[in-house]
């Protein structure tokens, strides 16, 4: 079985992390066209676009479909933003191969969760295909379902509850655009991801 075929129902912010922080690099303090050459002309490799992606900052959060009755699957993504304020509506990208992506087109309600800065290893468990409940379980996660039916996890930063809007593939994605049905906030700091590692606020 290759790596692409291994990977099946990994989210793009896991595949992202893997694939280009394996090892460290040193980042210029001048604009280079590829890292291995600054004077290079040659077409933008991989690499080189993952490590451009991986100088903006984001915060982290965890999309949550219901799997089946009163169960919830989730999956760790950076690839969120607004889209619209009339109406409101916001976008994340799955990966092709996501468990997520099926159920979500299917339910066609889904739930944001922004994670708050002690919850890294939260994002590291919805990163992963697999999410034994006994696990989850033991990490202290709850749900709640708004009337909607939408899962949302408790003792995070913002909730937004979405309806499917539209979905449009991308290459090896599909951009999800979901109708915000509520959203809600809460007190604390937000978990940041920049560069391949965890980050939280300094103020």
């Amino acid at each position: 079985m290759g790596k692409r075929a291994a990977l099946n129902g990994r989210s793009f912010f896991a595949l992202f992390r893997e694939s280009l922080f394996e090892s460290t690099f040193s980042v210029p303090s001048s604009p280079v066209l590829s890292s291995e050459n600054p004077m290079s002309s040659a077409s933008l490799t991989s690499l080189d676009f993952r490590r451009a992606l991986g100088q903006f900052a984001t915060g982290v959060t965890v999309v949550t479909v219901e799997s089946a009755p009163r169960q919830v699957h989730g999956m760790t993504a950076n690839s969120f933003t607004a889209v619209s304020l009339e109406p409101p509506l916001i976008s994340v990208c799955v990966d092709q191969r996501a468990h997520l992506l099926p159920m979500l087109q299917e339910k066609r309600v889904f739930g944001i969760n922004v994670l708050k800065e002690d919850q890294q290893i939260l994002s590291e468990f919805f990163a992963r295909a697999d999410q034994p409940p006994t696990e989850e379980t033991l990490l202290s996660v709850h749900f709640h379902f708004t009337p909607e039916n939408v899962p949302l996890m408790d003792n995070v930063l913002c909730q937004v509850a979405c309806r499917l809007h539209a979905a449009h593939v991308a290459g090896d994605h599909t951009i999800v655009v979901g109708e915000v049905i509520s959203a809600t906030r809460y007190r604390g700091q937000p978990l940041l991801f920049f560069r391949g590692q965890y980050r939280r606020l300094n103020s």
